[in-house]
């Protein structure tokens, strides 16, 4: 396995990105798989910490109990636990994070106070209207009733469209930001996935 700019780095940090039901939980883990990178998910941190009763869980719990959202300073904490359990770790997957510009600022300032850095942000290129039919397909076995509604699965696009996607600018414009045809069979979109991952870092 390559390991990008070996100069400055010593790990692959990867930010998989796109909208819901782009396929992102399928792709991470063949990519957790294949290069040995260890998976962040945020929604399974929050599980965790509060689950555990940890100072950071608290602090989450007393938020969305006001159905207050959480600040991002709570979650870049949560992270940076889970960095520091792995100090030998080859590399790290981000998963739900960042969605924010702010966000990506604070994951970009926490990796750097580990030495290392966002190897590169690839997102999975997938057009609404087959979103928007693979939700409602997975709505029929997922159990969860935003995935059954039409109207609520546009509209969850139109939010990852105006908060989430200018991430990709941020991380283009750092000539990290990488898109890939999310469309195809699994393997096929694999086997892009990692000619886009062995191209990070070199000239």
């Amino acid at each position: 396995m390559m390991l990008l700019q070996e100069s400055l780095l010593t790990m692959t940090n990867l930010v998989l990105f796109g909208p819901p039901g782009s396929g992102k939980g399928t792709q991470a883990a063949f990519l957790i798989d294949k290069y040995e990178l260890i998976h962040i998910s945020t929604g399974d941190l929050f599980r965790y910490e509060m689950s555990h009763n940890t100072k950071l869980g608290q602090e989450a719990k007393a938020y969305m109990a006001k159905g207050e959202l959480v600040p991002d300073s709570v979650t870049i904490g949560m992270l940076r636990n889970k960095v520091e359990k792995h100090p030998d770790a080859k590399g790290f997957i981000f998963d739900g994070f960042p969605r924010t510009i702010p966000q990506a600022e604070a994951l970009d300032a926490l990796l750097f106070s580990k030495g290392t850095e966002v190897s590169g942000l690839i997102s999975l290129d997938v057009g609404d209207e087959e979103i928007v039919q693979r939700i409602l397909l997975r709505g029929q076995t997922s159990g969860r009733p935003d995935d059954n509604d039409e109207a609520t699965v546009r509209k969850r696009i139109a939010v990852y469209k105006s908060e989430t996607a200018p991430v990709f600018g941020y991380y283009a414009a750092k000539d990290k930001g990488f898109s890939i045809n999310g469309l195809g069979t699994i393997d096929e979109i694999a086997e892009r996935l990692s000619d886009a991952v062995e191209s990070i870092g070199q000239d």
